[in-house]
């Protein structure tokens, strides 16, 4: 089993970014949901949703996931550096983003 780096939190909100607006929703309940129950309020998970968050670690985490859906995150992950992530948080947050992108194709969203 694979320990996370990242705080429930940070990783909610990187999986909600990822969907965004487009999810299923099921998923997108699901999200909200799991969401509340950590503590976020609609605010923070609307703001996810379309890839923003209130506070500079979360914003850096989430701009790194979307870049790399874009496959334009090297640059981006300088920022994550200095926004406290280390190499092992910050290949977790890109490999979420891969793993999204992968399903996405999987089942014809991508």
């Amino acid at each position: 089993m694979q320990i996370s780096k990242l705080d429930p939190r940070t990783r909610l909100l990187i999986e909600i970014a990822l969907a965004g607006e487009r999810g299923a929703p099921a998923l997108i309940r699901q999200q909200a949901d799991a969401a509340t129950e950590i503590g976020l309020c609609g605010a923070e998970i609307d703001a996810a949703r379309a890839g923003r968050s209130f506070d500079v670690r979360g914003a850096r985490a989430l701009e790194l996931a979307l870049a790399v859906k874009r496959s334009d995150y090297r640059e981006v992950r300088a920022r994550a550096i200095q926004a406290g992530f280390d190499e092992e948080a910050y290949r977790e947050i890109e490999g979420i983003a891969v793993a999204h992108a992968s399903a996405g194709e999987a089942n014809g969203h991508g």
